[in-house]
C-alpha cells in the first residue's frame, strides 16, 4: 500500500493528516487520489460511510485551489448539516500546515442572513447542503461561476432526501465546472439518472469491495436474548464498558425516546437524537455529548448521520437496522483513527439470523458473548 505522499498529496497536506493519525491511505483513497489529481475527470465512486471517503475527495479538491484567488473554486453537496459541517472541519484540519484555504458549510436550520456575511469573506469551496446552496445562490450571496469541481457526497442519501430536483438545477447552472465527483454508498435507479444526465459518458466508476468497506479494527459482536430482557443485557453491556463512550441505535424515534428515559432512569448519563427534534435541541445534545458530560448517545439511523466524534469505544445495536450499509454505517462511528472499538448487537433469536447476511454481505465475523458481565 503506497503512503499519502506516494499518491501525490503534498507534503504540508500529509504533515496535517500525520497529525490526525491518518497515515495508511484507505483502500477507497489509494484507488481515487491518484485519478482526481491527474487532470479533470468525472468518477462514480460507490463508498459507505467510514471508509474515508472525506479525504479521499477533500485532498485532490484542496491540491486543485488556488489560494491567491478570491473565487469559490471547489463545491461539496452534502445531505444534512452535521455532514456538511464536518466536512467543513475535516478540510480545515488537513490544511494547517499548508497555504490558508477557505472553507465555508451552509446550510438550513440556521439564519441565512449569518451564512451570507460569511460568505462575503474569501471563501475557496462551499459546503452546501442542496436546498440553503439554492437559497443563496438566488439571493446572490455566493458567486459559483468559477468552480472547477463539484463533489456529490453521499448522493443517494440525498435522493431519499427528496433532493433530486435541487441537484439537477445545482448541476445545471456551474458555467465553469470541469470535474464532478458522485460519491454514494448505492447507485439507485435515481442516482443512475444523475449520472446519465450530468456527468461525462466515459465517467471512471470505483467501488468499494465488501471486504475493504468495515474497518477491521472493529470487533463485531452479539448477544442472544429475549425481547424483555434486551434492556438488562444492554445495562450488563455498559457496566462492562465501565466509563467508556458510545452511541446506541434505534430502528425508531419512539423506541430511541423510550430507551434514552430508560437509561437516565438508570443513571446513565443518556440523552437522545431522532427527528422529532428541533436543530437547537439536537445541536444541544450533540454538544453535551461532544464535551462529555453524557457518555452515552441514542440514535436512530438518520439522526445519525454527519455525527463525528472521536474516541468512541462503542456502538450498540439495541434493535438491528434495515440493511447492512447501515450496520456499516451504524458500526463505523467507533474504532476511528487506527483506534479499536466494538460493536455490540442485542438480537432475539429471529434477529440472529440477519447476522449471518451481514457475514456474508460484509466480509465480517461475528462472536457470540455468552453473557455481558
Amino acid at each position: 500500500m503506497k503512503n499519502f505522499r506516494e499518491l501525490g498529496i503534498s507534503s504540508s497536506f500529509v504533515k496535517g493528516l500525520t497529525e490526525l493519525n491518518i497515515i495508511e491511505p484507505t483502500y477507497i483513497q489509494a484507488e481515487v487520489i491518484p485519478v482526481l489529481l491527474d487532470g479533470a475527470t468525472d468518477v462514480v465512486a460507490q463508498a459507505q460511510t467510514g471508509t474515508g471517503k472525506t479525504a479521499a475527495f477533500g485532498l485532490p479538491l484542496l491540491e486543485q485551489i488556488d489560494h491567491t484567488m478570491g473565487a469559490v473554486q471547489g463545491l461539496i453537496l452534502c445531505p444534512t448539516r452535521e455532514l456538511a459541517q464536518q466536512v467543513a472541519k475535516q478540510l480545515f484540519k488537513f490544511t494547517k500546515y499548508s497555504d490558508k484555504i477557505f472553507t465555508e458549510s451552509v446550510y438550513g436550520g440556521e439564519h441565512i442572513e449569518r451564512q451570507m456575511i460569511a460568505l462575503r469573506r474569501t471563501t475557496h469551496i462551499v459546503v452546501a447542503t442542496p436546498g440553503r446552496l439554492i437559497d443563496l445562490v438566488q439571493r446572490k450571496a455566493v458567486d459559483l461561476s468559477a468552480v472547477k469541481t463539484v463533489v456529490l457526497d453521499e448522493a443517494d442519501e440525498m435522493l431519499s432526501m427528496g433532493f433530486k430536483k435541487e441537484l439537477d438545477e445545482i448541476l445545471s447552472f456551474l458555467p465553469a465546472v470541469e470535474n464532478k465527483w458522485l460519491f454514494s454508498a448505492t447507485i439507485p435507479h435515481g442516482i443512475q439518472e444523475i449520472i446519465s444526465e450530468h456527468l461525462a459518458e466515459d465517467a471512471l466508476r470505483i467501488e468499494v469491495k465488501h471486504g475493504d468497506i468495515v474497518n477491521n479494527k472493529i470487533s463485531h459482536q452479539y448477544v442472544i436474548c429475549e425481547d424483555s430482557d434486551k434492556l438488562y443485557a444492554l445495562q450488563q453491556f455498559l457496566k462492562s464498558e465501565q466509563e467508556n463512550r458510545g452511541v446506541i441505535f434505534c430502528k425508531t424515534k419512539a423506541a430511541a425516546k423510550r430507551l434514552s428515559l430508560q437509561l437516565i432512569a438508570k443513571n446513565i448519563a443518556t440523552d437522545a437524537i431522532h427527528g422529532d427534534l428541533l436543530q437547537k435541541e439536537r445541536d444541544k445534545v450533540m454538544r453535551a455529548f461532544k464535551n462529555e458530560s453524557l457518555r452515552v448517545l441514542v440514535a436512530t439511523d438518520v439522526a445519525a448521520r454527519g455525527i463525528d466524534i472521536s474516541d468512541l469505544s462503542f456502538v450498540a445495536h439495541y434493535q438491528l437496522p434495515e440493511s447492512d450499509e447501515y450496520y456499516t454505517h451504524r458500526s463505523g462511528r467507533t474504532a476511528r483513527a487506527g483506534k479499536e472499538g466494538v460493536s455490540m448487537c442485542f438480537v432475539n433469536s429471529y434477529e440472529y439470523r440477519t447476522l449471518h447476511t451481514y457475514e456474508q454481505s460484509l466480509g465480517i465475523k461475528f462472536t457470540q458473548v455468552k453473557e455481558v458481565r
